[in-house]
């Protein structure tokens, strides 16, 4: 059957306008003129800093949590709610069986410099992310499905599917689908050719990136003249800076212990929600221990997920037992399905032969919720038998050794990507995980003629996953923002790793 798509919205700015009822209001920064921001810039507080400036070459979050909706944009975006919205697409239609989408691009679109946003240029980008031998595995894989992409006319395109997918959209939604200047293609990693409201301006590398307002920006204007990201691998320096003003926004609070410290709605306010990022401590299948379905159960009822929570993320977050966040359609609570229960884990230790002990290596990045997941992991495998060795590491080693090369046993990241669920299917991906059951699962949601079938096929590949302890699903990491109080606009639920500055505003300005 056929259907169309219409966009809400026709500027990026509106694009969350129904949800600022739930966000912020403003009052005055307390910082001084000469030390901190101004009303015309806007400092952002962050963790992650990016492993390179093309998200389409570079592993990681920290790169689109920058650039993505306020650098590169895409034909569709999610919002706040996780529902697909219009951004240089004004609508769309898709064919009766689901093969062929046919976007009508924004007619006012242009690219920072000044050259329109054409169906051809949109076809030009797409292939060239498709075929460039550096983009990154995980998007090669979001596009195979795409067969070809066609510009009708100047101002619209069609991209025709191999086969039917539900996925394929939401992937376009993230880095897969940014639309890049074709005059930018051999300086991605050097310098932006978007077409958001800001352009990058300079980066710092250990210490911030630039964005400065695109003043050729075809939608509404961007509200600060430059957006400075800034990063703190030490989550106590970071609530400091914002204290001291040198900084105006948290966007993710990493030390949910510190949130009593911003309880003065004259001084600051705090936006809390839900997110995609799951915190996963991940087996590496190929470990010959972990490939024994025993052991992992063990390690699984070893290990009290409540207690955890409570331990290093002050209770904040949410226990999910899979790969699923509540804002997804086939969401259900399977947290319950291993419980704690140490002498279960000793006992199954023993059956798949490991009574005399077990050790093996964890490898985690230097942030706050690993260390913390991996230390607390580390002293409750030891008591049923289980010698964990923690190594420490800056997110560049840790990609390179646990991501690249997989050299690990187990470690503990934030998975904050949208639907990541189907990233299990994938064997090559660093789990190392091959279920037949559930990659059929996976492929027959995708191609599942109704959402409703989609759904429930969707359900019940995230049992397959549990049930056969594919990880330990440790929690859903919660957002918490906190922003001086004149800042308003930050979206309460982070569902893309963006962190989008399109709906922020102050009032000093």
């Amino acid at each position: 059957m056929g259907r169309r798509h219409v966009s809400k919205l026709v500027t990026p700015v509106v694009a969350l306008l129904a949800g600022l009822s739930l966000l912020l209001s403003a009052c005055s920064n307390t910082a001084g003129p000469d030390s901190s921001p101004s009303a015309s810039s806007l400092v952002v507080g962050a963790t992650l800093e990016p492993t390179g400036l093309d998200i389409t070459t570079a592993d990681g979050a920290g790169g689109p949590q920058a650039l993505l909706y306020n650098v590169y944009e895409t034909l569709v975006k999610l919002n706040s709610d996780g529902n697909l919205v219009g951004l240089l697409a004004t609508d769309w239609t898709v064919s009766p069986d689901g093969l062929s989408y046919t976007f009508a691009l924004q007619p006012r679109a242009t690219f920072a410099n000044g050259d329109p946003v054409t169906a051809q240029a949109v076809v030009d980008s797409l292939d060239h992310i498709r075929t460039n031998p550096a983009t990154t595995a995980t998007i090669k894989a979001q596009l195979a499905v795409v067969k070809d992409a066609v510009a009708d006319n100047t101002s619209t395109v069609t991209i025709t599917l191999t086969r039917r997918s539900h996925f394929w959209l939401y992937n376009m939604a993230g880095p897969a689908g940014i639309v890049v200047d074709p005059a930018g293609f051999s300086t991605l990693g050097t310098a932006s050719a978007g077409s958001g409201p800001y352009v990058f301006q300079g980066w710092n590398k250990g210490d911030s990136i630039t964005l400065a307002r695109n003043a050729h920006y075809w939608g509404n204007e961007a509200h600060f003249g430059s957006v400075k990201f800034r990063y703190f691998t030490d989550p106590n320096a970071l609530t400091t800076a914002l204290k001291a003003g040198d900084i105006n926004i948290i966007s993710d609070l990493t030390t949910p212990d510190a949130l009593n410290q911003f309880d003065d709605p004259e001084k600051y306010t705090i936006v809390r929600g839900t997110s995609n990022g799951e915190v996963v401590m991940g087996f590496n299948h190929d470990s010959a221990p972990l490939k024994n379905l025993k052991v992992r159960q063990a390690i699984l009822y070893a290990v009290d997920r409540k207690a955890l929570l409570d331990s290093v993320w002050g209770g904040q977050g949410t226990l999910i037992g899979s790969m699923v966040p509540p804002t997804d359609p086939y969401y259900e609570d399977l947290s319950t399905y291993y419980t704690y229960d140490p002498a279960k884990a000793k006992q199954l230790l023993k059956e798949a032969g490991y009574a005399k002990g077990l050790t093996l290596r964890m490898p985690v990045p230097n942030l706050s919720y690993a260390t913390g997941a991996a230390q607390f992991v580390a002293a409750q495998l030891k008591q049923v038998g289980i010698t964990v060795t923690v190594q420490q590491q800056d997110f560049s080693t840790w990609i390179s050794q646990v991501f690249q090369k997989g050299d690990y046993d187990l470690t503990v990241v934030n998975h904050v990507e949208p639907k990541d669920i189907v990233k299990w299917a994938d064997k090559n991906y660093y789990w190392h995980y091959d279920n037949p059951q559930f990659n059929k699962l996976i492929a027959s949601a995708d191609q599942a003629p109704t959402d409703a079938e989609f759904i429930a096929l969707m359900k019940q590949a995230a049992r397959v996953l549990t049930t056969d302890a594919a990880a330990d699903f440790l929690f859903l990491f919660p957002h918490i923002a906190i922003c001086d109080a004149d800042i308003s606009g930050i979206a309460p639920n982070q569902v893309t790793s963006s962190f989008d500055l399109t709906t922020l505003a102050s009032r000093d300005s």
